[in-house]
């Protein structure tokens, strides 16, 4: 694995991450069932943020650009 490749696949897991922590929070504080069923099914949380998309764009875009270049990298 090239240098590039390896930072762009580490970046992209890092903001996969911090999205999915973001979420996680974001499900907790809107009910304490969103937030377990996103701590005990990661892809939940992406459900979460799809359903909720005016108050969790931000983590959504975060996560798009980190699968971007987790793909890319």
């Amino acid at each position: 694995m090239e240098p590039l490749s390896a930072v762009c696949v580490v970046v992209g897991w890092v903001l996969l991450v911090a999205s999915w922590l973001l979420l996680l929070q974001m499900a907790f504080s809107e009910e304490y069932s969103w937030g377990l069923c996103a701590l005990f099914l990661p892809p939940v949380a992406y459900g979460y943020g799809l359903f909720h998309w005016r108050t969790a764009k931000e983590p959504m875009l975060m996560a798009l650009l980190g699968w971007l270049l987790v793909l890319l990298g």
